[in-house]
């Protein structure tokens, strides 16, 4: 299967995310669930799914695969910085 750039999935799902919170805060303004929904479904296409609860849950995956999570950052003397 074709899969589109983890880039595009990444700001699909930001912009889900944050429709989301929207439209919980003002569940009756059409035009924020109109927007929701339009990238509800634009999400749903990007990764092959039919509810958008199970795209978010691909897209997830799928970018836990090809973006590995990021590692401490090192400092001069080649130790991680962890604290």
């Amino acid at each position: 299967m074709l899969m589109p750039d983890a880039d595009v999935i990444a700001r699909v799902m930001a912009r889900y995310r944050a429709q989301e919170r929207l439209v919980l805060a003002a569940p009756h303004d059409p035009i924020a669930r109109r927007r929701f929904e339009d990238t509800a479904y634009t999400l749903c296409v990007l990764m092959g799914e039919r509810t958008a609860r199970a795209a978010m849950l691909a897209a997830e995956r799928y970018l836990a695969r090809v973006r590995p999570a990021p590692r401490p950052a090192e400092s001069p003397t080649g130790t991680s910085r962890r604290r």
